[in-house]
């Protein structure tokens, strides 16, 4: 578009949700410019690396009900692309024998139609004798689960958004954003006119909501990726049949959650689904030693298959978490046109297909296709706050 020009919408930030959403917004005949402050691709967010889990078993309804659409909008991505994002492997969600909470995950898989098999602790330890569990511990089997591969998953959404007419550039960070019936955007290159903006700026949203005058319960928190390995390569693959693991609660109140060997072959991906909270431009600068000690003494108590004295691989991602762990899904309390997706809190990979067409929803100003009540801004507010 020539520099004159008014974008119907720009989307700030293309991780994998300012990237669907981008992806809706093209398709549905709109113009759209993403704008991204590092050089793509790049390691330095939340939607790097090669795998992430999927699943329908989730105890909120909301959630069930968007994951349903979202493994139909995956598929419809491979078919456009031909390329596979999605791999089957099934997944146990691992805690203990009749808690409500195992029982939830079971009645919300069913729900939805698909496969699910709960395993009393008798039947789990059979079944999954490369794990140990306490005697008292059982499963809740998600018969659809499986992995997404993240970075192909983020490369197909953003090709299709260029085919469909969209923009991409990067290495441009945002600077100012000027609110108006015209919303003025900003970069270090140059200023661009929108009609709407999306702001999908991961652990650094908190910092750009600011100036808008929204101060919002973010925290950026890192990550350790352990991938740890096997004693003898190919028990806990995929291809031998290994499922993703989640333990509930396991700990400090987090969960640890497990993929089989397959991103670096011999392999298996463990992690703690929390960390130490940083500033995303400092992330490097904390001691996170007391997740890796945690670490080491959780696979070595439950994943005897592996050689738990460290991992053999270490990375890193950043989560940002609201204080529920629910997604902000919102327009901005006084100017609607400013649409904003934060908040993702470490599960909001797998459901970016329905999160973008939501965004991309209400950047246009139409109705969105789900209640949008679990993610509203103003539940961390009262009314006069705002």
């Amino acid at each position: 578009m020539a520099a004159t020009d008014t974008y119907d919408a720009i989307v700030i930030g293309a991780g994998v949700e300012g990237s669907s959403t981008a992806y809706h917004l093209a398709k549905a005949g709109r113009s759209t410019l993403m704008l991204e402050q590092f050089p793509l691709p790049h390691t330095r967010g939340s939607s790097h690396g090669h795998s992430r889990i999927t699943r329908k078993a989730y105890p909120q309804d909301f959630y069930v009900r968007m994951m349903r659409e979202a493994y139909d909008i995956w598929a419809n991505l491979e078919e456009e692309t031909g390329t596979t994002v999605y791999k089957k492997t099934g997944l146990i969600m691992i805690g203990e024998d009749g808690s409500p909470y195992l029982s939830r995950l079971e009645q919300a898989i069913r729900s939805s139609g698909e496969h699910c098999q709960r395993l009393s602790p008798e039947e789990f330890r059979m079944a999954y004798p490369m794990l140990r569990y306490p005697t008292e511990y059982g499963a809740v089997y998600d018969g659809v689960a499986g992995i997404l591969y993240a970075d192909k998953s983020l490369t197909a959404l953003q090709e299709m958004f260029v085919k469909n007419g969209g923009e991409i550039r990067s290495g441009e960070k945002m600077t100012g954003l000027f609110p108006g019936e015209i919303v003025t955007v900003r970069t270090t290159k140059r200023s661009y006119k929108t009609r709407s903006v999306v702001i999908c700026a991961g652990p650094w949203a908190p910092e750009l909501l600011k100036p808008l005058g929204l101060h919002l319960p973010l925290k950026p928190v890192r990550i350790t990726v352990g991938y740890w390995r096997e004693r003898k390569p190919g028990v806990l693959s995929a291809d031998n049949g290994f499922p993703c693991t989640i333990e509930l609660n396991a700990i400090h109140g987090a969960d640890v959650y497990s993929l089989p060997a397959m991103e670096y072959p011999g392999h298996v991906k463990i992690v703690l689904h929390t960390g130490p909270a940083i500033n995303p431009d400092f992330r490097d600068g904390v001691d996170d030693s007391w997740v890796l000690n945690s670490m080491v003494k959780y696979v070595k108590e439950h994943f005897p298959g592996v050689e738990g004295e460290r991992p053999g691989i270490r990375e890193t991602c950043i989560y940002t978490v609201t204080p529920d762990e629910n997604f902000i899904l919102d327009t901005h309390p006084h100017w609607k046109n400013i649409v904003i997706g934060a908040g993702f809190s470490g599960h909001g990979f797998k459901l970016a297909p329905v999160v973008g067409k939501v965004l991309s929803e209400l950047a246009q100003g139409k109705s969105p296709s789900y209640d949008l009540t679990p993610f509203r801004i103003q539940r961390f507010f009262t009314k006069s706050s705002l």
